[in-house]
């Protein structure tokens, strides 16, 4: 029998193949229902115009009803969009990926999320704790504890990482 976490990315995936991705965004593998990978651009007028980044999502068992494990991917051909809430190694301090996630999110709607995200960010500076964390950050995301202040304040990461 199927894992409710399978079904519902099959299902997802067989939308993304008959709808397509949202303007801006492309599946480039989703190859098992552990890990896919997404490219997006911002459209329009931005900071980031004509900048293309790659994003990572990492499934456990439990999605939807916990969400995906999301980060930009950085490698020696990529490299993280320069924001406040976006650390130089990748990983992304925003409440969708944590605290406000709701299973009837999706991963393109994630997509978009940070499309927009990228679209309406009026400097690029990384947060203020960017070196720490890097420093200490799990591989995983999800097992930092974000603190998560707004639009106009920087995020930061807790001192204690989550099991």
């Amino acid at each position: 029998m199927a894992s409710v976490s399978s079904r519902r990315l099959r299902k997802e995936l067989s939308e993304i193949h008959v709808e397509g991705c949202p303007c801006g965004i492309k599946l480039i593998s989703a190859d098992d229902f552990e890990t896919w990978f997404f490219s997006i651009e911002v459209l329009g007028e931005s900071l980031y115009q004509g900048e293309v980044f790659n994003l990572m999502f990492r499934f456990d068992a439990n999605y939807p009803i916990s969400s995906p494990a999301v980060q930009f991917v950085v490698d020696k051909d990529h490299q993280a969009p320069i924001h406040p809430h976006v650390y130089s190694n990748g990983h992304i301090c925003a409440s969708i990926l944590g605290t406000e996630w709701s299973p009837v999110l999706s991963v393109t709607a994630v997509c978009v999320t940070l499309q927009s995200m990228l679209a309406s960010c009026k400097a690029k500076e990384r947060p203020v704790d960017n070196d720490r964390y890097v420093r200490t950050a799990p591989d995983n995301p999800k097992k930092t504890r974000f603190q998560y202040h707004g639009e106009t304040i920087r995020s930061h990461a807790t001192q204690e990482n989550v099991s």
